[in-house]
């Protein structure tokens, strides 16, 4: 390194500090403009290490070309997507840190820029009621992270990461499930035909075989949710399909009971399936009883 180099690198851990001023002086337009790239690959660092993550940014970028096939290329490429993390600008921390993996497949950030493009997706994640595209790429982000990097020490943490954004999934599937049931008897919206009972029984049952790692409360929830909805289609069967109905019913309790045996929704659950119960020994006689909340 040239001599002026040095010094240029010696003050810049000097005065590190005083680059934190650099966005309101003149100091940081003529970094800019510097053509010494060595000083500002250093300056850039010294902003991101004082929390200027935008401004760093910025000079990262302005490195890419000129540092291309050097180390600190290749280093100002993984800076500039951690920058644009750091900024929560998520958006761009994927794209740069999605480039590193593929120009350095086997470069020394490899196993962080494929953690981080996946951190970046999941930060974007949207709320429940929303489209979750994001999240499923998310999840297939961090999968394949597991994949590249099978004995990373990150592996807990991804897991944990992957399974909150499944269980946002589920949520979703839930709340689908839920408004077909709350729907009912409700018929304008099956436009295809169909009833919103059956709609809610397969949204669910679907959400619990597509996720078996969801969480136990939202597996609980769906399950019971399937029970009720078959309770209800029961009841409002024509007469050649009710006795059917009524012991898919029954069959979903025994399941439900065996699932969760200590759930709150156990004396409802067991109220269905007296009734169903009922209904299939008299085989088929009306029953008295309101239909459940």
């Amino acid at each position: 390194m040239r001599p002026d180099m040095r010094m240029s690198r010696f003050l810049i851990l000097l005065f590190a500090p005083c680059f934190m001023l650099l966005e309101s002086c003149s100091e940081y337009s003529n970094v800019l403009k510097s053509n010494d790239y060595e000083y500002k690959y250093e300056a850039a660092k010294a902003l991101y290490a004082n929390g200027h993550y935008r401004q760093a940014s910025e000079l990262f970028s302005l490195l890419l070309a000129p540092l291309k096939g050097t180390s600190y290329g290749e280093e100002s490429l993984y800076m500039l997507g951690e920058s644009n993390l750091k900024a929560k600008d998520y958006e761009s921390a994927v794209m740069f840190f999605k480039k590193y993996y593929q120009l350095y497949p086997k470069g020394a950030y490899m196993e962080m820029a494929r953690f981080n493009s996946g951190y970046a997706l999941y930060k974007q994640t949207p709320d429940v009621r929303l489209d979750q595209s994001s999240t499923m790429e998310a999840i297939k982000e961090f999968q394949n992270f597991l994949d590249y990097c099978p004995t990373t020490t990150l592996k807990e943490q991804v897991h944990a990461i992957i399974y909150e954004m499944q269980d946002k999934l589920v949520e979703k599937e839930y709340l689908s499930a839920k408004l077909y049931y709350d729907l009912g008897t409700y018929t304008f919206n099956c436009v295809y035909g169909g009833n919103n009972y059956e709609a809610c029984v397969v949204t669910a049952q679907n959400a619990l075989k597509d996720y078996p790692y969801a969480s136990a409360k939202l597996r609980e929830e769906l399950s019971i949710l399937a029970l009720r909805a078959k309770y209800h289609l029961a009841r409002q069967s024509v007469e050649e399909k009710k006795m059917e109905r009524f012991r898919d019913a029954i069959d979903e309790y025994y399941a439900f009971q065996t699932d969760f045996p200590e759930s709150q929704y156990m004396k409802e659950a067991q109220t269905i399936f007296t009734n169903s119960e009922r209904v299939v020994s008299k085989k088929g006689l009306p029953l008295d009883e309101d239909d459940l909340k």
